[in-house]
């Protein structure tokens, strides 16, 4: 019987050799360079338009949008008169973006070449993020205070409905393939499931074990959502039913989730734990592959599909002193950082810069 093991042997090691050197090929994320904006070091959401080479990152103590070249990691612009701005979406097809000024309750509509506002749309109460629906060519801000959502047509600007939530929501992606929006309630611990077509909330789904979500981001080939959780883990779900497929362990103060779908790897960004988690599926498995350290504070990220960078905006921080001199918890806000030093890091595999 011994020499009818020996193949079996030789079989499993051959598969654990091939699985080492799968995980062995996964590129190393490290830092390529910075990109000093300067001014006040108040943000939120970085938005990447692959399209036309182009991040928009919200700084809210600005009340603006800089506007980021980055195939030359360059300032280029700015976006203006946007009240406590949390997120801007561009459609390109249309040349225009469109911003949530939280502040206001108003959605700017922004011409992309000249950066300056058209219009302005009303909308719920503390706009926070903000999507573009293909299908239906609709822009979705989701407002944390009214616990709802503001639609409207990207086209003319016309609100053509408002639907409630029945929580406070964060963050929502669209899978026009089904017609469908998904948006995670922070204050609920779940996904509520949009209809695009009659504006109404057809299905909500629990992210136990995962607890007050913040960012999500969509694998639209395998259906798939990312949902990233205060309570330091990445959830991902199957869209199509709301099953939980994996909870994978993250950093401390998640705030924003992203996917390259050309890597097929998805991340998570921690503010309170200065790192983002790139997790990535094998065999069907999830597990986290690498974490890479960022700086105190750097909440939210964007990635570019086609360079496979990724973005995190941040500012310096003085010496470390006694934690009575205060530090940054949970997502990172609230320490004072070093004045004018607002800046975005580039990581990436290639070559620093």
């Amino acid at each position: 019987m011994k020499p009818r093991l020996l193949p079996a042997c030789l079989s499993t090691l051959a598969l654990l050799i091939g699985v080492l050197i799968v995980h062995a090929a996964d590129p190393q994320y490290h830092l390529i360079t910075e990109i000093k904006i300067g001014g006040a070091g108040q943000w939120d959401y970085l938005s990447v338009d692959a399209e036309s080479r182009r991040l928009y990152v919200m700084h809210a103590g600005a009340n603006a949008i800089n506007v980021i070249d980055i195939d030359r990691n360059v300032v280029v612009g700015e976006i203006t008169d946007t009240p406590g701005v949390h997120g801007f979406v561009a459609v390109p097809a249309l040349g225009k973006g469109f911003s949530s000024n939280g502040r206001e309750n108003k959605s700017s509509i922004v011409d992309l070449k000249t950066l300056k506002t058209l219009s302005k749309v009303d909308t719920g109460m503390n706009p926070d993020a903000i999507l573009f629906e293909p299908r239906k060519q609709e822009i979705y801000t989701f407002n944390g205070t009214s616990k709802d959502a503001t639609v409207f047509s990207a086209a003319t600007g016309a609100v053509v409905a408002t639907i409630p939530l029945g929580g406070k929501p964060e963050t929502g992606v669209a899978d026009p393939s089904v017609s469908r929006v998904y948006v995670n309630n922070e204050d609920t611990s779940e996904v509520k499931v949009v209809d695009v077509n009659t504006h109404t909330v057809v299905a909500t789904w629990p992210l136990a074990p995962g607890m007050t979500p913040t960012g999500m981001a969509f694998d639209a080939k395998n259906h798939l959502l990312f949902v990233g959780c205060s309570n330091s883990m990445m959830i991902v779900m199957d869209s199509t039913s709301g099953k939980i497929v994996a909870n994978v362990p993250a950093g401390a103060g998640i705030d924003a989730s992203a996917f390259d779908p050309g890597t097929g790897m998805a991340f998570v960004s921690a503010g309170g734990g200065g790192n983002v988690t790139i997790a990535k599926a094998d065999g069907g498995k999830w597990a986290a592959i690498q974490t890479v350290q960022t700086t105190r504070g750097a909440r939210t990220m964007a990635v570019d599909p086609k360079t496979h960078n990724f973005y995190v905006a941040g500012v310096e921080y003085p010496p470390a002193q006694p934690a009575a001199a205060g530090v940054p918890t949970g997502r990172g806000r609230g320490a004072p950082s070093i004045p004018d030093s607002f800046k975005v890091m580039v990581f990436g595999t290639g070559p620093a810069k």
